[in-house]
């Protein structure tokens, strides 16, 4: 995400007022105690000893992770305004304030090859980025909760059958299991966004392993839902398969009615049908 240069503000950095909401990052501060205590409780705190939290503004959400020792707490910033403010009012946090932006962060520089959870009120210009980057570190990240656009939130969540059941869906479900919590209206924000907010929680499931390649699986995943109302022996023409494939049953179903786990099982005989044409 590109920095931008603001005017210089005169205001002293422990106001709340120096902080200006700023729509290029998606920023809508949360105001609500008892939503940030919420959120802030859904972490269990299980197979992990820290959580980073993504995007903590003026640290509403931070000050209830902060007051969970069985973990410590992380934040990543990239708005200066922000971190200006969570040094002058969170001295204790001081040293963990990583001045950053998430999605280009080598996370190994803070967390080496530990464990640790994610949790936030993620902007939503970047929110499913940060879910896609959560997949990839999934080795190390057991744990995911925060809010999200509510529809975002509830496709995380959908299981097969639903409208919103798509890509973002099976991915994440490939290997967390999904709950979503609790809604949240736009009152409770400053801007109040547009839209309701959603909270959910991601729990690496104990076997997050594929039986089948993981480039192949996203492929598939992807391309079947890029025409989600097409059959799939339509949507995955791209892919080549053999003729004696494409003529098994599950072909002529539309990607909506696959479950992960069809997904999963249909990647394995796509995989072997390939090698066996290569």
């Amino acid at each position: 995400m590109a920095k931008k240069t603001f005017k210089k503000n005169t205001k002293k950095p422990h106001d709340p007022n120096s902080v200006r909401a700023k729509k290029f990052l998606g920023q809508h501060f949360l105001e609500d105690e008892t939503v940030a205590q919420r959120i802030a409780e859904a972490l269990t705190g299980k197979g992990y000893k820290n959580v980073l939290e993504i995007g903590p503004g003026m640290g509403v959400l931070t000050k209830y992770l902060l007051d969970n020792k069985n973990f410590t707490t992380y934040v990543v910033e990239i708005d200066t305004e922000s971190v200006d403010y969570l040094k002058a009012n969170y001295l204790n946090l001081s040293s963990r304030i990583l001045e950053e932006d998430f999605l280009k962060y080598d996370v190994s520089k803070t967390f080496n090859d530990e464990q640790f959870a994610i949790s936030g009120n993620f902007p939503y210009n970047i929110s499913t980025q940060i879910v896609f980057k959560t997949l990839e570190l999934r080795q190390q990240i057991p744990e995911f909760s925060g809010m999200f656009q509510k529809e975002v939130a509830q496709r995380i969540c959908s299981k097969e059958g639903s409208k919103v059941y798509g890509i973002l869906s099976v991915l994440a479900q490939a290997f967390y299991d999904a709950e979503y919590l609790f809604t949240v209206p736009p009152e409770v924000f400053n801007p109040p966004p547009k839209v309701d907010s959603g909270v959910l929680r991601l729990t690496r499931k104990q076997d997050y392993s594929l039986p089948c390649s993981e480039k192949l699986f996203f492929r598939v995943v992807k391309s079947a839902f890029m025409h989600r109302r097409k059959t799939l022996r339509n949507s995955l023409k791209p892919l080549e398969l053999s003729d004696n494939l494409r003529e098994d049953t599950i072909f002529a179903k539309r990607p909506e009615q696959l479950s992960v786990q069809d997904f999963i099982d249909l990647t394995v005989i796509i995989e072997k049908d390939l090698q066996e044409q290569a």
